[in-house]
């Protein structure tokens, strides 16, 4: 009898949408220009993470109206491996994202009506995982994109955690809650982000935050409550954390200097809007408010919200 694979190897193909913006998709991973963890070409992805703990090359290519995903992991196949790899690729790319019924919803709305003609199908691209999105979030309240990446790159070579083929993948919540807050601050990490990582990192560890399993059905009114019981963490970073991990398309991102930069470049208005004005106008687009965030975004930089 043949001995078993010792590694993971899966190709499967999705089909995408006639107005999926591959372009989008491509701008939110190629955020760090140094391709440590990701390396993207105008058709292909490569990025690395951990798959059941192991590190593993996630990989897309794209052609016209599909996508091929593969994985290589280093570590023994399981049952299911196809499945789960199914499903956090439809994730990423966003395909169960309702942004069809969004856009019949309001494409006559006299300010949303040129964003939408503009971006027809925009779906916001997700994380390998929440854990994924909630530290991105937390590493960039009150910093710049720019400073955050440069945060994010030193954590994950803090970690040390890379595929056979080189790239670096982001930490579990096991290997973040190993660290000690000096060596977060050696990286150039707040104390006070220092503290809401390691308390995060902690308790997704130890299952008290089961942040995966709200995949399966979480109410993010629940799991918004859930979070910002932690020291460090308020509603801008759980509606970005949901957002980007769960693919909740309700999150309001009021506080988003970017997104209340948009509107008042789309309201025509010289001065600055607030975050409760913003917060008054995105009231009205429930349940999508986080969708026209997203519109929002992507008016100030292309494709790379």
């Amino acid at each position: 009898m043949a001995e078993p694979a010792d590694s993971v190897s899966l190709s499967i193909s999705l089909s995408l949408p006639a107005d999926f913006r591959r372009a989008d998709f491509m701008a939110f991973h190629r955020r760090d220009a140094q391709e440590l963890s990701e390396r993207v070409t105008e058709l292909s992805l490569r990025k690395g993470l951990l798959w059941r703990g192991a590190p593993a090359c996630l990989s897309m290519d794209f052609s016209a109206d599909a996508a091929r995903v593969g994985l290589d992991a280093d570590a023994p196949p399981r049952a299911g491996d196809e499945a789960a790899l199914t499903v956090m690729a439809r994730r990423m790319l966003g395909l169960a994202q309702p942004v069809a019924d969004f856009e019949r919803a309001h494409r006559g709305h006299p300010q949303l009506a040129g964003l939408i003609a503009a971006r027809p199908g925009l779906r916001v691209p997700q994380t390998t995982t929440p854990f994924e999105a909630l530290v991105w979030a937390v590493t960039g309240q009150q910093i710049s994109v720019h400073a955050a990446i440069s945060l994010r790159r030193r954590l994950m070579q803090l970690v040390g955690k890379r595929h056979s083929g080189g790239l670096l993948c982001h930490p579990s919540p096991e290997q973040l809650a190993e660290l000690e807050a000096d060596q977060l601050g050696q990286a150039g990490f707040s104390r006070a982000k220092t503290r809401t990582l390691l308390e995060l990192s902690r308790r997704t560890a130890d299952g008290d935050l089961p942040l995966q399993g709200w995949l399966d059905g979480g109410a993010p009114e629940d799991i918004a409550a859930r979070l910002l019981a932690l020291p460090g963490i308020g509603p801008w970073t759980v509606s970005y954390a949901l957002l980007r991990g769960y693919g909740w398309l309700d999150g309001s991102l009021h506080g988003d200097v970017a997104v209340r930069r948009g509107l008042q470049g789309l309201l025509g208005r010289a001065e600055a809007v607030s975050p409760r004005e913003t917060e008054q106008w995105l009231q009205g687009f429930a349940p999508w408010r986080a969708l026209v965030g997203a519109h929002l975004w992507a008016m100030q930089t292309a494709a790379g919200y």
